[in-house]
């Protein structure tokens, strides 16, 4: 059996004080990757957030200038041994080296790092909020203790416990980060954190900055997600394993971020597809099966009209994915899982119209699969018929007319994305006023002919949205500097000396680039002096 792979704690790769071990799968060949790695006790949990906790009270005494320092110094890092890491991310995704891993996702990595890196150092993010006539000034400042950070299967670099969106944005606020990575990719997770342990000790920062663990059991778990010395925990992945922590975390008071499912319609109506069938089927085919499907943005589910438009678009997408090539999947737990989804949307009465079994790609993979439900069906079972199926499997569902479309509309759960295809002559118009207030209530993004597919690394991006969707509406955990505040408390000083106030909130602008407040004012400017 190989050695068991290390865990970092406090500033140390050590041997792990584990309960078990695990070994990952290269999805490609159902093979082993030749790694071994530690499921964490209980004692070792509690000595890591322990470690966290006393990191996150130095780190009061460090500027956000060495935060930045540590967050660009890191992508650097990562691009200097980016062969290795995209290597070892290919071998436990199957994700394709070129395009995906070393063009496309290492550089939103490390992209991400150096936005961050900006904000720390900018400031602009806190919101500084001053009220000269009351006395009373506010600002975002870290939370105590670490930011717990559970990372996905589908992002081994961009959504990385130890490098990703989330990791980025709680550094620059100021919290110590405990990563706690993938099963899915552990390898590369280790790789990423030995780089910002190197990176750490370059810019200063406290030893337990970054620390990393690989699984627990459940009830540890939970333990992790509600210690009292827990500042917050940001999770992406399955609605089951994620409502279990919720509901941990919320008893115990602590923040708990969630992105848990969305199946992101699309609603294409009837003037588009007179207008441009065949290019309309061709995005939708494309955006549905990149990747396999496993996209938390991939249109899970389609909206169209009754009509002979539809039938032959329908006729034109069953095509395209019984043609398509079946890619694979990332690991055997999502092939289990898309079976089993697409097996219930059956039960529920969608109709089969390709794929629907297990194969036709390399290693694990799934056929591409397309169900079909007629409107009134899906109505009289919502809840069954919203089920995600992650992975290259989407729902086609047909309303009767107008008034059943605006029915199924109001029947949608919350979602990360929301498409609205229309025709570019305006015949769609009436109708798009109709359904897009209800849809865009419904869904943090809200597209106009395009597929959802893909998420921007920009200020204005909100990948978020109401429940089941995140675990709640107002927070992104994409965009720079908003995704910053999800892991900072409010603080307020009430008649508070000037000299022990944040240099944030002095009359003097620290920098004389930090936007705050100022009686009603945005400005960069310092306090008025009293007259």
């Amino acid at each position: 059996m190989a050695q068991l792979q290390p865990v970092l704690v406090d500033g140390q790769w050590r041997p792990a004080k584990n309960t078990g071990a695990f070994s990952p799968l290269n999805p490609a060949t159902r093979q082993p990757t030749g790694e071994v790695f530690p499921i964490s006790s209980r004692e070792e949990v509690e000595e890591v957030i322990e470690a966290a906790a006393r990191a996150s009270e130095a780190l009061l005494g460090i500027d956000s200038e060495a935060r930045a320092r540590f967050l660009e110094r890191f992508a650097g890092r990562i691009e200097a041994r980016r062969t290795e890491i995209v290597g070892l991310a290919h071998t436990e995704s199957a994700l394709p080296v070129k395009p995906r891993l070393d063009e496309v996702e290492l550089p939103r990595t490390t992209g991400q790092l150096r936005q961050a890196a900006a904000a720390a150092r900018q400031g602009s993010w806190t919101l500084p909020t001053i009220d000269t006539k009351a006395g009373i000034r506010s600002f975002f400042a870290p939370l105590e203790g670490g930011v717990v950070v559970f990372g996905p299967n589908n992002f081994p670099l961009a959504f990385n416990s130890a490098a990703g969106g989330d990791f980025a944005a709680a550094i620059a606020a100021g919290n110590p980060v405990i990563a706690k990575a993938n099963s899915s990719h552990p390898g590369t997770t280790r790789l990423l954190a030995e780089e910002a342990l190197a990176a750490l000790k370059e810019a200063g920062l406290p030893a337990a900055t970054v620390q990393l663990i690989y699984r627990t059991d459940h009830q540890v778990g939970q333990r992790l997600v509600s210690h009292p010395l827990v500042g917050a925990t940001g999770y992406t992945g399955s609605r089951h394993a994620g409502l279990v922590l919720k509901e941990a975390a919320d008893r115990a008071g602590k923040p708990i971020y969630l992105e848990l499912s969305s199946i992101n319609p699309v609603l294409i109506l009837p003037g588009a597809l007179r207008e441009r069938a065949a290019e309309i089927a061709a995005e939708f085919s494309t955006s549905c099966l990149l990747a396999a499907g496993q996209f938390c943005t991939n249109p899970g589910v389609v909206l169209l009209l009754k009509g002979a438009e539809t039938e032959a678009f329908i006729g034109l997408i069953v095509e395209k994915f019984r043609a398509a090539a079946v890619g694979t999947l990332l690991g055997e737990g999502v092939e289990h899982n898309l079976g089993h989804s697409v097996a219930a949307l059956q039960q529920a009465g969608a109709e089969l119209l390709v794929g629907g079994a297990v194969g036709g790609g390399t290693g694990c993979s799934f056929q591409n699969t397309l169900l079909r439900v007629e409107g009134r069906r899906f109505l009289a079972t919502p809840e069954q018929l919203q089920q995600e199926a992650f992975g290259n499997a989407s729902l086609l569902v047909v309303a009767d007319d107008e008034d059943q479309a605006e029915a199924l509309c109001r029947a949608l759960e919350g979602n990360l994305t929301g498409t609205l295809y229309t025709d570019r002559t305006g015949s769609d118009e009436a109708l798009y006023r109709r359904l897009a207030p209800i849809l865009r209530r419904k869904v943090g993004r809200l597209l106009d002919d395009k597929m959802p597919t893909g998420v921007a690394i920009s200020p204005a991006m909100n990948h978020g949205g109401p429940y089941p969707a995140t675990g709640h509406p107002g927070f992104t955990a994409v965009g720079i500097p908003a995704s910053l505040r999800r892991f900072a408390m409010l603080q307020s000083f009430d008649n508070v000396r000037p000299a022990h106030l944040p240099p944030e909130l002095h009359d003097q602008n620290p920098t004389g680039q930090l936007w705050r407040c100022i009686d009603g004012a945005w400005t960069e400017g310092n306090v008025p002096a009293k007259t």
